[in-house]
């Protein structure tokens, strides 16, 4: 059986087109009292994107932190604070910021119309109710959470998505000019995600022309992207090799990096795009040419990772770890095939983050 994959609804692209974003919600203010949540970055608190906000007179700008990785308490909350703030359902809700902020997003537009906790829902088509209207303006790119059908949450017992067609996004907004002043270690390591989502997704069992047709672009353009001195528009083609990555793994799977990072993320609180790349230069036994790359990368862009993050922790830590990365099984049978727990055992996990 294939399944019947689920894309966005409309997107926009272009420098400057986050100007008409108004424009495009007044399409939903449908009756005098309809409002919108914007679901900002706290980054940005003060700063002159929260003035080009196009904020109407009943709308709800709810700032969050993502200082730590998303959470299911985090998303639980937020979705009360929204529900308290009118007595009617918002007409959508809109994430700004980065992966974490529109995983955000995503999951409190599917808290409004479904009941009881976000940790619920972590797993694979577990949301029944379609979401609030729900729309994306990235100000990072290389995530993919724009395009994706997950939200990315963790939860008191594991790292795991709120993975349903009811999580992808009805709209997003492209525009290059949001990303011109990321950091450069953060441009780097989400970026890095974008291109560890290509191999992964290029190199996994799951493979076929769909998803290769998105990934050999994407990678095309992570390449242009850090190992090109001469490239040009380097931010609208990392905000399309997000795009494109994204799209490359909804119809196939991410792989090994990603399961390992979600172990290390749920127990450090390791931020993902930084924690896939500790993860990915440990697995030259999996991706050798990915991992060679990634490293010629990595020179020139002149990052250091961060090392010895695992050598302190207790033996029933380790566990911890192992126990969330080997419960992604799509993730594991996509990188190894339909026999990977006789490869990827737990002393294999082990040895693996003891690298690390």
């Amino acid at each position: 059986m294939f399944r019947n994959f689920k894309m966005i609804s409309n997107v926009i692209f272009g420098r400057g087109c986050f100007n008409q974003l108004d424009e495009i919600l007044a399409q939903k203010r449908a009756t005098p009292d309809a409002w919108i949540v914007f679901v900002t970055d706290d980054v940005f608190q003060g700063k002159a994107l929260e003035k080009r906000l196009p904020l109407h007179a009943n709308d709800m700008l709810l700032w969050v932190n993502v200082d730590d990785e998303p959470k299911t308490s985090y998303v639980d909350l937020l979705t009360e604070k929204v529900k308290n703030f009118s007595t009617t359902l918002p007409s959508g809700v809109i994430g700004i910021g980065g992966g974490s902020a529109m995983d955000l997003a995503k999951s409190v537009s599917l808290m409004l119309t479904n009941p009881g906790s976000s940790q619920e829902y972590q797993g694979w088509d577990l949301i029944k109710n379609p979401a609030v209207f729900h729309a994306a303006v990235p100000t990072l790119s290389g995530t993919g959470a724009e395009v994706s059908r997950t939200a990315v949450l963790t939860g008191p017992e594991k790292k795991l998505g709120l993975n349903s067609d009811y999580t992808v996004f009805d709209q997003v907004i492209l525009d290059p000019e949001l990303i011109k002043d990321v950091p450069q270690e953060q441009h780097f390591y989400t970026g890095m995600d974008c291109y560890i989502h290509c191999i992964e997704s290029l190199e996994g069992t799951y493979l076929n022309q769909f998803s290769k047709s998105y990934g050999e672009k994407a990678l095309e353009l992570c390449r242009e992207v850090y190992l090109d001195d001469t490239a040009t528009d380097k931010d609208d083609k990392l905000m399309m090799a997000s795009f494109f990555g994204g799209m490359s793994i909804a119809y196939s799977q991410v792989g090994a990096c990603h399961a390992l990072s979600y172990g290390l993320s749920y127990l450090l609180g390791t931020h993902h795009g930084i924690g896939c790349s500790i993860v990915f230069d440990y697995l030259e036994e999996f991706y050798p040419e990915g991992v060679k790359e990634f490293r010629a990368m990595m020179k020139k862009q002149n990052i250091e990772l961060p090392r010895n993050l695992t050598k302190d922790l207790t033996d029933e830590d380790m566990e911890t770890m192992i126990t969330v990365a080997l419960g992604l099984e799509p993730l594991w049978e996509n990188c190894l095939g339909a026999d990977w727990k006789t490869i990827m055992t737990r002393d294999k996990a082990r040895s693996l983050f003891e690298k690390m």
